[in-house]
């Protein structure tokens, strides 16, 4: 499946996939060795420690590398001046409940409300997409209702 990522964040995570490859795992089979050192395994609290944050440290790196491998990498405002209908990494102009928002649409790992990127994949992301400068889409809410969102500018 695949997963829409900035530049930024696709970069951020292929050096955090390197630190875990290299860093981490060296660090974690130290940790290893040492509680091997403490005797019986079978009753080693540390060593059970170890083999679980390695458990952990390899699922990161497979999930990490499955993203990356499935990454569709979208640059803000590179798209087609001329654009007809809104797609991920667009930034749009919004009229909802009569005031005027702007918002760009992001992958699910590039969310970030505080700067008004939203997710493809959040209610009013999927409705937006697909959409033209002057459609009106009926969000729902993830609590009951819906709300009336009008695209006024794709930028």
């Amino acid at each position: 499946m695949p997963t829409y990522l900035s530049k930024e964040k696709f970069e951020e995570l292929k050096k955090k996939l390197q630190y875990l490859k290299t860093v981490k795992r060296e660090e974690i089979a130290e940790k290893i060795s040492e509680a091997k050192d403490y005797g019986d395994v079978s009753e080693n609290a540390e060593f059970t420690a170890a083999k679980e944050e390695y458990a952990s440290n390899e699922k990161e790196i497979l999930e990490l590398e499955d993203l990356i491998r499935n990454a569709i990498i979208i640059e803000e405002g590179k798209g087609p001046k001329n654009k007809k209908v809104v797609s991920i990494g667009d930034t749009l102009e919004l009229k909802i409940k009569g005031q005027i928002y702007t918002y760009t649409i992001v992958g699910s790992e590039d969310i970030d409300l505080a700067n008004n990127k939203i997710s493809n994949e959040s209610p009013i992301g999927k409705a937006l997409l697909g959409k033209k400068v002057g459609d009106e889409v009926i969000v729902p809410l993830p609590e009951n209702g819906q709300i009336k969102v009008k695209i006024l500018k794709i930028k």
